[in-house]
């Protein structure tokens, strides 16, 4: 099951947060100790807050290994803002397609 869920979130970080979250909020409330932050990360940087939950369900605090986990997670989310905005740049009727760009 473990797995599964794994295979899940690396697909669907939102949803796999939604689920942590419903499924295991006193986790979730441990971790952050407000909503806002989780919802906040639900909503930017889902990757970074589902490594955030995981890396912190132990307790302990974080070391130097868990935060390049954590970077990495944002770096992923960044890309996929990024592969978000250029694509809606190439979309006719959205914007200017960039210089070079034939126009149809």
């Amino acid at each position: 099951m473990g797995c599964l869920f794994a295979i899940f979130a690396g697909i669907f970080p939102r949803m796999a947060v939604f689920i942590l979250w419903i499924a295991r909020p006193a986790l979730v409330g441990a971790v952050f100790h407000t909503w806002i932050w989780p919802l906040l990360g639900l909503i930017f940087l889902p990757f970074a807050t589902l490594m955030y939950i995981i890396l912190s369900i132990s307790g302990a605090h974080l070391s130097g290994g868990d935060w390049v986990w954590i970077a990495l997670a944002v770096v992923l989310d960044l890309l996929h803002w990024a592969s978000m905005a250029a694509r809606n740049r190439m979309m006719p009727g959205y914007s200017q397609p960039p210089p070079g760009y034939p126009r149809t």
